[in-house]
Protein backbone atom coordinates (compact mmCIF):
# COMPACT_ATOMS: atom_id res chain seq x y z
CA UNK A 1 0.00 0.00 0.00
CA UNK A 2 2.69 2.48 -1.07
CA UNK A 3 1.92 5.50 -3.27
CA UNK A 4 4.85 5.91 -5.65
CA UNK A 5 5.91 9.43 -6.72
CA UNK A 6 4.78 8.77 -10.31
CA UNK A 7 1.22 8.20 -9.08
CA UNK A 8 1.24 11.56 -7.30
CA UNK A 9 2.45 13.33 -10.46
CA UNK A 10 -0.19 11.62 -12.63
CA UNK A 11 -2.85 12.49 -10.05
CA UNK A 12 -1.73 16.14 -10.26
CA UNK A 13 -2.20 16.02 -14.06
CA UNK A 14 -5.69 14.58 -13.58
CA UNK A 15 -6.51 17.24 -10.99
CA UNK A 16 -5.47 20.05 -13.33
CA UNK A 17 -7.69 18.47 -16.03
CA UNK A 18 -10.52 17.50 -13.66
CA UNK A 19 -13.16 19.52 -15.52
CA UNK A 20 -12.66 17.32 -18.59
CA UNK A 21 -13.08 14.05 -16.66
CA UNK A 22 -16.85 13.77 -15.96
CA UNK A 23 -18.29 11.08 -18.21
CA UNK A 24 -14.88 9.98 -19.56
CA UNK A 25 -14.28 6.24 -19.59
CA UNK A 26 -10.97 5.60 -17.86
CA UNK A 27 -8.93 2.42 -17.39
CA UNK A 28 -5.97 2.41 -15.01
CA UNK A 29 -3.42 -0.32 -15.75
CA UNK A 30 -0.92 -1.52 -13.15
CA UNK A 31 -3.03 0.40 -10.66
CA UNK A 32 -1.49 -0.75 -7.37
CA UNK A 33 -3.13 1.43 -4.73
CA UNK A 34 -4.93 3.29 -7.53
CA UNK A 35 -4.39 6.95 -6.64
CA UNK A 36 -4.85 8.26 -10.23
CA UNK A 37 -7.88 6.05 -10.91
CA UNK A 38 -9.52 6.86 -7.57
CA UNK A 39 -9.02 10.59 -8.21
CA UNK A 40 -10.47 10.26 -11.73
CA UNK A 41 -13.53 8.48 -10.27
CA UNK A 42 -13.93 11.18 -7.61
CA UNK A 43 -13.85 13.76 -10.44
CA UNK A 44 -16.71 12.06 -12.27
CA UNK A 45 -14.99 9.66 -14.68
CA UNK A 46 -16.30 6.13 -15.22
CA UNK A 47 -13.24 4.23 -13.99
CA UNK A 48 -12.10 0.62 -14.18
CA UNK A 49 -8.99 -0.33 -12.22
CA UNK A 50 -6.68 -3.16 -13.22
CA UNK A 51 -3.52 -4.86 -12.14
CA UNK A 52 -1.92 -8.19 -12.96
CA UNK A 53 -4.16 -11.21 -12.55
CA UNK A 54 -1.02 -12.91 -11.21
CA UNK A 55 -0.83 -10.45 -8.28
CA UNK A 56 -3.94 -11.00 -6.16
CA UNK A 57 -2.57 -8.74 -3.39
CA UNK A 58 -2.44 -5.85 -5.87
CA UNK A 59 -6.05 -6.52 -6.88
CA UNK A 60 -7.03 -6.56 -3.21
CA UNK A 61 -5.20 -3.23 -2.76
CA UNK A 62 -7.21 -1.74 -5.64
CA UNK A 63 -10.48 -2.89 -4.07
CA UNK A 64 -9.38 -1.64 -0.66
CA UNK A 65 -8.53 1.80 -2.10
CA UNK A 66 -11.99 1.96 -3.65
CA UNK A 67 -13.70 1.03 -0.40
CA UNK A 68 -11.62 3.48 1.65
CA UNK A 69 -12.60 6.22 -0.80
CA UNK A 70 -16.31 5.30 -0.85
CA UNK A 71 -16.15 4.01 -4.43
CA UNK A 72 -17.48 0.44 -4.06
CA UNK A 73 -18.94 0.53 -7.59
CA UNK A 74 -15.54 0.88 -9.35
CA UNK A 75 -14.72 -2.41 -11.11
CA UNK A 76 -11.33 -4.04 -10.49
CA UNK A 77 -10.02 -6.45 -13.14
CA UNK A 78 -7.04 -8.74 -13.40
CA UNK A 79 -5.24 -7.78 -16.63
CA UNK A 80 -1.73 -9.04 -17.28
CA UNK A 81 0.42 -7.06 -19.71
CA UNK A 82 1.04 -8.83 -22.99
CA UNK A 83 -1.72 -11.38 -22.43
CA UNK A 84 -4.94 -11.30 -24.43
CA UNK A 85 -7.49 -12.48 -21.87
CA UNK A 86 -11.30 -12.67 -21.80
CA UNK A 87 -11.24 -9.66 -19.42
CA UNK A 88 -9.20 -7.62 -21.89
CA UNK A 89 -11.37 -8.67 -24.83
CA UNK A 90 -14.59 -7.78 -23.02
CA UNK A 91 -13.51 -4.36 -21.75
CA UNK A 92 -15.95 -1.56 -22.43
CA UNK A 93 -14.69 1.30 -24.63
CA UNK A 94 -12.22 3.70 -23.01
CA UNK A 95 -11.24 7.31 -23.61
CA UNK A 96 -8.19 7.48 -21.34
CA UNK A 97 -5.79 4.79 -20.16
CA UNK A 98 -3.75 5.68 -17.08
CA UNK A 99 -0.47 4.13 -16.01
CA UNK A 100 1.88 5.44 -13.33
CA UNK A 101 5.37 3.95 -13.18
CA UNK A 102 4.48 0.97 -15.36
CA UNK A 103 7.79 1.34 -17.25
CA UNK A 104 9.95 0.21 -14.33
CA UNK A 105 11.47 -3.00 -15.75
CA UNK A 106 12.72 -3.11 -19.37
CA UNK A 107 11.75 -6.79 -19.73
CA UNK A 108 8.10 -5.69 -19.43
CA UNK A 109 8.20 -2.71 -21.83
CA UNK A 110 7.05 -4.64 -24.90
CA UNK A 111 4.28 -6.46 -23.03
CA UNK A 112 3.01 -3.13 -21.71
CA UNK A 113 3.05 -1.53 -25.15
CA UNK A 114 1.44 -4.62 -26.73
CA UNK A 115 -1.46 -4.24 -24.30
CA UNK A 116 -1.66 -0.46 -24.84
CA UNK A 117 -1.58 -0.94 -28.62
CA UNK A 118 -4.43 -3.48 -28.40
CA UNK A 119 -6.50 -1.04 -26.31
CA UNK A 120 -5.77 1.90 -28.61
CA UNK A 121 -6.64 -0.15 -31.71
CA UNK A 122 -10.00 -0.95 -30.09
CA UNK A 123 -10.37 2.72 -29.07
CA UNK A 124 -8.56 4.76 -31.78
CA UNK A 125 -9.28 8.15 -30.18
CA UNK A 126 -8.11 7.08 -26.72
CA UNK A 127 -4.84 8.18 -25.15
CA UNK A 128 -2.45 6.56 -22.68
CA UNK A 129 -1.46 9.07 -19.99
CA UNK A 130 1.64 7.77 -18.24
CA UNK A 131 4.26 8.93 -15.79
CA UNK A 132 7.54 7.14 -15.24
CA UNK A 133 10.68 7.41 -13.18
CA UNK A 134 13.91 7.82 -15.14
CA UNK A 135 15.94 4.89 -13.82
CA UNK A 136 18.59 4.60 -16.52
CA UNK A 137 19.63 6.65 -19.54
CA UNK A 138 19.97 3.33 -21.39
CA UNK A 139 16.26 2.46 -21.07
CA UNK A 140 14.06 3.66 -23.91
CA UNK A 141 10.74 2.74 -25.45
CA UNK A 142 11.29 4.72 -28.68
CA UNK A 143 12.01 1.67 -30.87
CA UNK A 144 9.00 -0.15 -29.41
CA UNK A 145 6.76 2.86 -30.06
CA UNK A 146 7.81 2.73 -33.73
CA UNK A 147 7.34 -1.05 -33.89
CA UNK A 148 3.79 -0.78 -32.50
CA UNK A 149 2.95 2.32 -34.57
CA UNK A 150 2.51 4.51 -31.53
CA UNK A 151 3.55 8.10 -30.95
CA UNK A 152 4.26 9.98 -27.76
CA UNK A 153 4.15 13.57 -26.63
CA UNK A 154 6.27 14.64 -23.69
CA UNK A 155 4.32 16.67 -21.11
CA UNK A 156 6.56 19.03 -19.13
CA UNK A 157 5.86 18.75 -15.40
CA UNK A 158 5.90 22.53 -14.98
CA UNK A 159 2.92 22.78 -17.38
CA UNK A 160 0.69 21.28 -14.67
CA UNK A 161 2.58 22.43 -11.55
CA UNK A 162 4.04 18.97 -10.86
CA UNK A 163 7.66 20.12 -10.86
CA UNK A 164 7.47 20.97 -7.17
CA UNK A 165 9.79 18.97 -4.91
CA UNK A 166 6.99 18.01 -2.49
CA UNK A 167 4.97 16.35 -5.30
CA UNK A 168 7.51 14.09 -6.95
CA UNK A 169 9.88 13.46 -4.07
CA UNK A 170 10.37 10.20 -2.26
CA UNK A 171 11.92 9.03 0.98
CA UNK A 172 13.40 6.10 -0.92
CA UNK A 173 17.11 6.23 -1.79
CA UNK A 174 18.25 7.06 -5.30
CA UNK A 175 17.31 9.40 -8.09
CA UNK A 176 13.62 10.16 -8.57
CA UNK A 177 13.32 12.15 -11.79
CA UNK A 178 9.73 11.80 -13.00
CA UNK A 179 8.59 12.34 -16.59
CA UNK A 180 5.16 12.30 -18.23
CA UNK A 181 4.05 11.46 -21.72
CA UNK A 182 0.85 10.82 -23.63
CA UNK A 183 0.92 7.88 -26.04
CA UNK A 184 -1.56 7.44 -28.87
CA UNK A 185 -1.82 5.67 -32.20
CA UNK A 186 0.41 7.08 -34.91
CA UNK A 187 -1.56 8.12 -37.97
CA UNK A 188 -1.25 6.08 -41.15
CA UNK A 189 0.81 8.91 -42.66
CA UNK A 190 3.49 8.24 -40.03
CA UNK A 191 2.67 11.10 -37.64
Amino acid sequence: MYVWPCAVVLAQYLWVHRRSLPGKRVLEVGAGVSLPGVLAAKCGAEVTLSDSEELPQCLRNCRRSCLLNRLPHVPVLGLTWGRISPELLSLAPVDIILGSDVFFDPKDFEDILTTIYFLLEKNPHAQFWTTYQVRSADWSIEALLCKWKLKNVHIPLHSFSADKEHLASSSLPGRHTIEMMIISLAQSDGT
